[in-house]
């Protein structure tokens, strides 16, 4: 039974109201989009933990700074290959679970 809106919920009952129960078409891609934000996020925590602007990665990596901006705040729009490309510069891997 759904809570009323003006009822405490959990943040997943929040989800299932407004977004759909985990496993519906509207669920998962929300679900993989809030990843694809969080990677873009990590790529830039871990190139700023490593003291490297933007255009000193850029350089390391043969991509403009612009191009770097993209990859961070934008990671939908980039492929799989530059993306493991950045990270092995930045020394991360990529590892995948599929279930």
């Amino acid at each position: 039974m759904r809570k009323s809106l003006t009822q405490p919920m959990t943040m997943d009952e929040a989800k299932d109201h407004l977004l759909g129960k985990k496993g519906s078409p509207e669920r998962d891609a929300y679900e993989l989009e809030l990843k694809v934000e969080m990677l873009g996020a990590t790529i830039k925590c871990i190139r700023k933990e490593q003291n490297l602007t933007q255009e000193k990665f850029g350089e390391k990596i043969g991509v403009t700074k612009s191009q770097v901006s993209r990859i961070e705040a934008n990671t939908p729009n980039v492929n799989l290959q530059t993306i493991i490309k950045v990270l092995r510069a930045l020394g991360k891997e990529l590892t995948f679970n599929i279930r």
